[in-house]
């Protein structure tokens, strides 16, 4: 019976979570059978079932781990004695940089997230709202120790400033490959830019 074949510093479960953020952005998580993973892994279907619960387990576990890794990371820059403008930047550098690196598991973090089942559908949108929340207040904190332009409206920065980062999926597919270090640098200009007072 063929294995999965990891490496030293993975699991068997691991490699399948790859297998699967791959899919579900190529095809959509709907459209990927429980077939299509085990072929992708190089194993018989029935035998995916050795090693997770459901199709359903997968997503879970994706959507999951990266509102874990921003809200976690969000923690560490709240605690840090950055200024509010600084503390904007090092968020969006980071979450460039996880479309870039880690774009898998964002993307179908950002776009398949609704297929999710309930209890878990309504505790993911509960952390997608506090994240943006977090931010909110990052920069409203901004706008009145006067780091960020007073005219901008809180909520509807935040939509842009993220979707702005999530649209770097257009990046991946481009044919024209812009160094990732430059587009982080041009991102960073053009929408830290567009806050500073």
């Amino acid at each position: 019976m063929a294995r999965i074949k990891t490496t030293k510093d993975e699991s068997r479960k691991d490699v399948i979570l790859t297998a699967a953020a791959e899919s579900f952005r190529e095809r959509g998580y709907k459209a990927t059978s429980m077939r299509d993973l085990a072929e992708k892994v190089g194993i018989e279907a029935a035998s995916l079932y050795n090693h997770i619960d459901s199709k359903s387990e997968l997503l879970i576990d994706i959507c999951f781990s990266i509102t874990s890794l921003m809200n976690d990371f969000m923690t560490s820059v709240e605690e840090s004695d950055q200024t509010s403008l600084q503390k904007v930047e090092t968020i969006l550098r980071f979450q460039i940089r996880q479309m870039v690196d880690n774009f898998d598991n964002n993307f179908v973090a950002n776009r398949e997230w609704n297929h999710l089942d309930e209890p878990e559908l309504s505790e993911f949108r509960t952390q997608r709202h506090e994240y943006r929340k977090r931010m909110n207040h990052i920069i409203t904190k901004g706008i009145a120790d006067g780091e960020i332009k007073e005219s901008i409206n809180v909520p509807a920065t935040v939509w842009l400033l993220l979707h702005a980062i999530y649209g770097i999926e257009s990046w991946h597919r481009s044919k024209v490959r812009v160094d990732p270090a430059v587009l982080e640098e041009n991102m960073i200009t053009i929408l830290i830019g567009g806050l500073k007072k």
